[in-house]
């Protein structure tokens, strides 16, 4: 796309800058949280043509996805949060689980997270009527918590207007990571936060500025293709405490989420980060199905 559309993009207000995350320009890859090697692994990988030609942008994902695979820490953040209440849990309790920091890195080591009765969990975790092969939380489903117990869904709790506001559950203290019952077979774990010790942040979700590959071979307004879910801001995500002092740049992977950096933007006080590419393709999924 030549310069003067991308300069309109700004100037109509439809992205912040050049280095808005959108932005196919270097400054946005950077603060996207794409690596130099990423780059120059894409790079490579490409080639030198002698003919105009158009590399999907889901080969410069996957050169960040492997990179990141072996290099980002693996932490937990809930990002649509709803409570679960263990009610055979202690109230006031609390204890502190091993989580291992990356899979991939045995050198990486492992760190602390704290586990209490009231937790944070990912809201799509949850369904009042699962079918069938639903393999996390509804009544009657038992779902393992990652590095923690397994819980048995015993209830829930909605708002007056119908949405579940908190789950129950009850936890079989022999099934925790690591001891001798933490061989019992559930075929889902999710992962959470304490409700008590989970810091706040905002985490910025960023996707294709275009629903097309090309949006300079099509016809019409270029801006008529914008895809209006390039970025979704969630103001309160939920993150594990020392995430807050993430210094800008760093890069993790959220479980179940995708790969993120700390923005240039985040402080203790207010931390923010941005997505730089989900776990897996699921832009050519949906292509597929459009």
């Amino acid at each position: 796309m030549s310069k003067r559309k991308l300069l309109q993009l700004v100037n109509d207000n439809i992205v912040r800058g050049w280095d808005d995350p959108r932005m196919p320009t270097i400054a946005a890859f950077r603060r996207r949280g794409y690596t130099p090697s990423s780059i120059r692994t894409f790079a490579e990988r490409v080639g030198i043509q002698k003919r105009d030609n158009i590399i999907e942008l889901s080969l410069l994902e996957y050169c960040i996805r492997e990179e990141l695979n072996k290099t980002a820490p693996r932490v937990m953040a809930v990002l649509d949060p709803i409570k679960l209440v263990i009610t055979s849990y202690p109230e006031g309790q609390t204890e502190e689980l091993q989580a291992e920091n990356n899979p991939e890195d045995p050198a990486a080591g492992h760190r602390n997270v704290t586990f209490s009765n009231t937790l944070w969990i990912e809201r799509e975790d949850f369904m009042e009527n699962p079918p069938k092969k639903f393999f996390r939380l509804g009544v009657g489903l038992k779902v393992r918590l990652k590095y923690a117990y397994i819980v048995e869904c015993t209830g829930f709790d909605k708002d007056a207007d119908g949405n579940v506001t908190t789950v129950y559950a009850t936890h079989i203290p022999e099934s925790k990571s690591g001891a001798e019952g933490s061989a019992m077979s559930v075929k889902g774990t999710i992962h959470w936060l304490s409700a008590a010790h989970a810091k706040t942040a905002e985490v910025r979700l960023y996707d294709r500025l275009f629903t097309v590959e090309n949006p300079a071979a099509a016809e019409g307004d270029f801006k008529d293709l914008i895809n209006p879910n390039s970025l979704e801001v969630i103001e309160k995500a939920y993150i594990e405490p020392f995430l807050a002092d993430a210094k800008p740049g760093e890069r993790f992977q959220f479980l179940r989420k995708g790969y993120f950096v700390a923005d240039y933007e985040s402080t203790p006080e207010r931390p923010v980060f941005n997505r730089t590419v989900t776990l897996k393709d699921t832009w050519a999924k949906e292509a597929k199905k459009a």
